[in-house]
Parts: structure tokens; C-alpha cells; sequence
């Protein structure tokens, strides 16, 4: 007796609706998405009790045609591709035939529906995969989609469906991406008669981010756009000062359709690189243009993931043009008030504002200039640690009392070096009167990628750096935050940042050549470990190798350190080369661009100044000169913010001078 026999249709719909229809979600997708395709201009989308007791979805498109109604309830039919050669060309969002038996399989369906306004359509009914009804009804030109009951039928499935406010945040997440895709058309989505969103469909996607993830988040959006031959991008990332404690806002979207794409998210996140703080994300909405022959989106059931044919051209491609962005902002936090984003997570407004030169008279118009590379002399190192000081201009001191008379800073009259090329320590002011450190040479040779080019000035002219603040120095809070003052109101300077983001740019350039700097100590470093760490760290010596620092297994579990570079912050090298051995034990893979970023991170941390510091006044302009030295002034290398204004409109608001 033969024991292979063909599936009942009934049976085979409802296997098909487990891969189609995972939760009410699916179904709200699967809907709005044949709108979309049918050229709607206005979708309304309703639920009741998260999606398991209704859904619909109306809209004003092109509608079905009354003969064409109960095929399009059969398994495979579409009228989106013809043949073999239309996979390779899609451009339409559903195209697969298996979205509507699916959902007519587990649920009771209901779809009124006109190709024309003439008030002539055809209502479809269907309960769990039978059609109950196919007769005339009037009704306007689009399509009016009801389903109720998702799982009637299927109870073992309806058992795992989670609370109702989670499946509606899975519905609002799939309504929020496909709002943020589609500026052009009017969404309106209900819960229970209240309304969750509405936007106006009039092509502004600003105003889209705004109704989904609140004015604030708005406020700190940043507009990219570029083009190459094969890719076109467009669309908003977020100041690094606007973040969130996932990558839930991250959206993507290629060809009309969100989609997840773990390679483009590490290319964003490469762009912004430094800028961030430990497990924060940023907002971005980032559409990708291409012919599509270049991209599969047949390769997921739920389209959610595609491939691309060039794929690592295009990764290169969003992070240059996501750094070039970043790289062109001043970003300075202001303070305001806190606001609730679409899930109750809460942010902070942070506005962007112009930065000029600044001067008793009034604002100039030329923008701040950056020092002159500063001559260099091997007299001033010792043992890789720099004595010297910057020379400033002398200029008049103005009493205490009269702290908000005093000149801003004028960094042209420093003769002190690029922020990269200075050396880490500040130093007590007045031993010497001239600043020097040694020459580093960049080394055409050298292999690491990736953070070389975000240190690097962006391509197509120009320095494509953000302008700094001139500032007037007024104190020091508590030895660890610097008061400052210009035109445009108040500032706060966290010194150890500050400090941090000089080394990290400093150290990051020798890294690219520490053999060059390596020498041999008088004492060896002696360092042990444990038996399990010995044994994985004998196989990985070379990566040391690759910074500068030589090992050498002395036996059993100890290791000696016998030559690092000079310019390792002095009494902190012991230190510094544990906590890389952590890190080189704890990593699966590493490369050297990752070692020399993570290289520079703990040598600049050390080797910074700490909270509690007292600073004199030429060590402030020192560091402050320097800072606005740097490539990327705002944030540490951890991307804690450096610096943070008041407005003078803030500090009047919070005085209550303006109401």
C-alpha cells in the first residue's frame, strides 16, 4: 500500500499559515502591504484585543476586481510576478500568493472590496478556509479587510500567543516601520478605539519620526543622503546625544520594505564609532536604493531578511556617508525637558545650535581655526613622557571678581600640535617655555582599516571638521568640571573626558606604529596568569607583537613583558598590558584594527586626568586648546559627552526671567 499521498487543501493552508502567520503581527503586515502595492494613498488600520478578536485594514487603493476575488484566496496567486524571471526584478512588496489563504485558514475573513468608484464591489466571506459568501455589494472604490477570530480553529496555536499589550507591541512596531517607509501615504492605526498613530502622508519623513518616536527625537535628527553608481541613500540618523538602550530604532529599508540586516547595523555602528556610550543605539531610518537585480527578496518567509549581490561594496558605502554626517556636526548636549517616546522610553531634547568665533564686540563670522602643527624636538621626552608645556600669549588677568570680563581663548597663539600628534601628559605650567613632542611619521605601509579612516578627513575637500567653541575660562567645579562661558551661554567641560578623547586620537596614531617606538627595558614586567590563560596566551603572543610589546613564556604560568614603546603612560604599563591579555583571552576573533582601537582606549584612560584634579589656569587652556585640536571633540573614546551648554535662554527660563 503506498504510504506517500498529497495533502487535503484545507490542511496544506493551514501549514502554510504557520509559516505566514506567526501572530496577529503577521496578519497586520501581510495587509497593509497589499495596500501599499494597490497605490493607496490612506490606510486605516484597527485592532481589538491585540489582534486575536479583530483586525482590520482599509484603504483607498486600487482595489480587486469582482472576478478575481475568491482567486485571490487560492494558495499562489498574485498578480505581482508572471514568470522566472520577475523573482529577479521585484518591486512590489507581496508577491508570493500565500498571505490571504493563510490568514482565511486560522480566522474568520471578511473583505468588501471595488476596482472602481462606482459603487459596485464584491463582499468575500471565509471561515476557517471555506468560502461562506461571494455575492454583489456597493461599496466604495479600495479595499475593507476584516479578520476575526485569528486561531479559532487552531487552539493549540492560539495557546502560545502572548498578552494582549505584547501582541500589540509587535502590531505598533510593524505599523511604525511601515509609516516610517512610507511617508507619502496617511496611516491611522486604533487599539481598542484609541488612537496609537496618525500621520499626514505627505512625504515628510521628519514628521513621520515625530509621530512615531516623539518631537524630541525629531530634534536631534540629522538628514543623510548620498550616491554612488549601484546604491542611493536617504533619510535621518540621530545625534549621538539622542540614544536608546536597543536597536529597536534602527530601521532599515530597502525597496519600500523594512528589513534586518545585521551587516548594515555593523556599519552603522563603525560610524559611530566613539560617539556612543556603552550599550546605547542610535535612531536611524535609512532608506537604500538599488536596481533590483542587485538585491534577493525572495530568501526569508516573512521577508524580513534579503540579500544583497554586492554586499560588502554597500556596507562601505553607508559607513563613509553615516561618519561623513557625524563628523560635520557640532555635538553639544543641551539640557531640556524630558519627554515619553512611543514605548515609554524617555529622552532628553538635545538641540544643535551654530558655534562662531566669539569676542567682546560681538560674534565674528570667521570660524574658529585650528593650531599650526607645532615643531618637535626629541629634547623634551623622557622616557616617552613629554616635560614641556604650551606656549600661550601673554595677556592682561582679570581679577576674580571679574571672571566674565576675561578674553576668550585664542588657540592660534598656541604653538601646539594637532591633538593626534601631542603628547598625553599635561603638565604643570611654567617649567618651560615651549611645547614639543616627538614627530610621529605615518607609516604608508600600515594594514589595520576601519578606525584609520574615521580619524582620517573625509573625501571631497576641506577638513570636514566640526567647529569648536571659543571659550572664556571662569573655574573648576569640584577639581573635575571646567566652567566656561561664550555669547551663547554657559558650559561644562568634564576634564577627564576631555583629557580622554586628546590621548585616544594620540595614542591611536602611534599604535599604527608602535614597533617603530618599541624599546627594551631594564627590569623585565613580570606577569602571571592562570594555567588555562597560559596555555591560550602562548598561541597569541604575536597579537602583542602587533602593538608593540614583546612577551616571552618564562615558564609555567609567568610571562615577561621585555619591550613595549616608550610612549606607554608611565607607572600604568603593568596594568595596561593585563587588561590586554583580558581582552585578547576573551576575544574569538581579532584583527588588528580592533587591537589598536582597543589598545588606545586603555592607554588613553590611564594615562588621563582624574576627578579631583585641581588644574591651574594655563593647564585648562592647555587642555582646552588641544581638545578643540581634535578630530572629534565631543565625545570620550567610551562616547560620553565632553562637553555640555546652558543657553543663555535656558539659564533665563530656569531663573524664571522668561516665562
Amino acid at each position: 500500500m503506498a504510504k506517500i499521498h498529497i495533502l487535503d487543501e484545507h490542511i496544506a493552508n493551514q501549514i502554510a499559515a504557520g509559516e505566514v502567520v506567526e501572530r496577529p503581527a503577521s496578519v497586520v503586515k501581510e495587509l497593509v502591504e497589499n495596500a501599499i502595492d494597490a497605490k493607496s494613498t490612506v490606510i486605516e488600520v484597527s485592532v481589538e484585543e491585540g489582534g486575536l478578536q479583530s483586525i482590520r485594514v482599509k484603504d483607498n487603493g486600487s482595489g480587486i476586481e469582482g472576478d478575481d476575488c475568491e482567486t485571490a484566496f487560492y494558495r499562489h496567486a498574485t498578480s505581482k510576478i508572471a514568470n522566472g524571471r520577475d523573482l529577479f526584478l521585484i518591486t512590489s512588496l507581496g508577491f508570493r500568493g500565500e498571505a490571504l489563504p493563510s490568514i482565511a485558514a486560522v480566522s474568520k475573513v471578511s473583505l468588501l472590496t471595488a476596482s472602481a468608484d462606482d459603487g459596485k464591489g464584491r463582499l468575500i466571506k471565509i471561515e476557517g478556509g471555506k468560502l461562506i459568501c461571494n455575492e454583489d455589494a456597493p461599496s466604495g472604490q479600495g479595499t475593507d479587510f476584516e479578520v476575526r477570530e485569528l486561531f479559532f480553529n487552531t487552539p493549540a496555536r492560539l495557546k502560545y500567543m502572548k498578552s494582549v499589550q505584547t501582541e500589540l507591541g509587535h502590531i505598533s512596531d510593524a505599523m511604525y516601520r511601515m509609516a516610517l517607509a512610507h511617508p507619502d501615504i496617511s496611516f491611522r492605526f486604533q487599539h481598542n478605539g484609541n488612537q496609537l498613530l496618525h500621520t499626514l502622508g505627505n512625504g515628510d519623513l521628519l514628521q513621520v519620526i515625530a509621530a512615531v518616536y516623539g518631537t524630541s527625537a525629531a530634534k536631534a535628527m540629522l538628514p543623510i543622503t548620498a550616491e554612488d553608481p549601484d546604491y542611493r541613500i536617504s533619510g535621518y540618523i540621530s545625534r549621538p546625544d539622542w540614544t536608546r538602550s536597543n536597536r529597536n530604532a534602527v530601521t532599515t529599508i530597502v525597496g519600500g520594505r523594512y528589513i534586518r540586516s545585521n551587516g548594515l547595523n555593523a556599519a552603522v555602528m563603525r560610524a559611530y564609532h566613539t560617539l556612543l556610550p556603552i550599550n546605547r543605539y542610535p535612531l536611524l531610518v535609512m532608506k537604500l536604493y538599488m536596481h533590483p537585480s542587485l538585491v534577493d527578496v525572495n530568501v526569508h518567509p516573512a521577508k524580513l531578511e534579503v540579500r544583497f549581490s554586492k554586499e560588502v561594496e554597500l556596507y562601505k558605502f553607508v559607513e563613509e556617508e553615516t561618519r561623513k554626517v557625524l563628523l560635520g556636526q557640532t555635538l553639544i548636549p543641551r539640557p531640556g525637558r524630558e519627554t515619553i517616546g512611543p514605548k515609554g522610553s524617555s529622552s532628553i531634547i538635545q538641540e544643535q545650535f551654530a558655534f562662531q568665533k566669539g569676542s567682546k564686540e560681538g560674534l565674528k563670522e570667521s570660524p574658529i581655526q585650528r593650531p599650526d602643527r607645532a615643531e618637535y624636538s626629541d629634547s623634551n621626552v623622557n622616557n616617552g613622557l613629554i616635560t614641556g608645556t604650551p606656549t600661550f600669549s601673554q595677556q592682561d588677568k582679570q581679577s576674580e571678581t571679574e571672571p566674565y570680563k576675561s578674553e576668550p581663548y585664542k588657540t592660534e597663539s598656541f604653538k601646539t600640535g594637532n591633538a593626534s600628534q601631542a603628547a598625553p601628559q599635561i603638565r604643570e605650567a611654567g617649567k618651560n617655555n615651549s611645547y614639543r613632542a616627538p614627530q610621529p611619521t605615518y607609516n604608508p605601509r600600515e594594514q589595520a582599516a576601519g578606525l584609520e579612516e574615521l580619524l582620517a578627513p573625509p573625501a571631497g575637500g576641506g577638513t570636514g571638521l566640526p567647529v569648536f567653541p571659543e571659550l572664556n575660562y571662569i573655574g573648576q567645579h569640584h577639581g573635575t568640571y571646567i566652567i566656561a562661558q561664550n555669547e551663547e551661554g554657559l558650559y561644562l567641560i568634564d576634564q577627564h573626558a576631555a583629557h580622554e578623547r586628546i590621548n585616544y586620537e594620540f595614542y591611536y596614531e602611534q599604535f599604527g606604529r608602535p614597533a617603530d617606538a618599541s624599546q627594551e627595558l631594564l627590569l623585565p614586567i613580570t606577569l602571571e596568569f592562570t594555567p588555562s590563560e597560559s596555555r591560550q596566551l602562548g598561541e597569541r603572543l604575536h597579537w602583542f607583537e602587533q602593538a608593540g610589546v614583546y612577551l616571552e613564556h618564562f615558564g609555567g604560568q609567568t610571562f615577561l613583558v621585555r619591550s613595549l614603546p616608550y610612549w606607554f603612560p608611565q607607572g600604568e604599563e603593568k596594568a595596561i598590558i593585563e587588561e590586554m591579555a583580558e581582552w585578547v583571552l576573551s576575544e574569538k576573533s581579532i584583527d588588528l584594527a580592533k587591537l589598536r582601537e582597543k589598545s588606545s582606549i586603555l592607554c588613553s584612560c590611564k594615562a588621563s586626568i582624574k576627578a579631583n584634579h585641581k588644574l591651574t589656569e594655563q593647564e585648562v587652556d592647555s587642555l582646552l586648546t588641544r581638545l578643540s585640536a581634535c578630530k572629534q571633540p565631543y565625545t570620550c573614546p567610551h562616547g560620553r559627552p565632553i562637553l555640555i551648554s546652558f543657553s543663555v535662554y535656558d539659564l533665563e527660563k530656569l531663573f524664571k526671567r522668561v516665562m
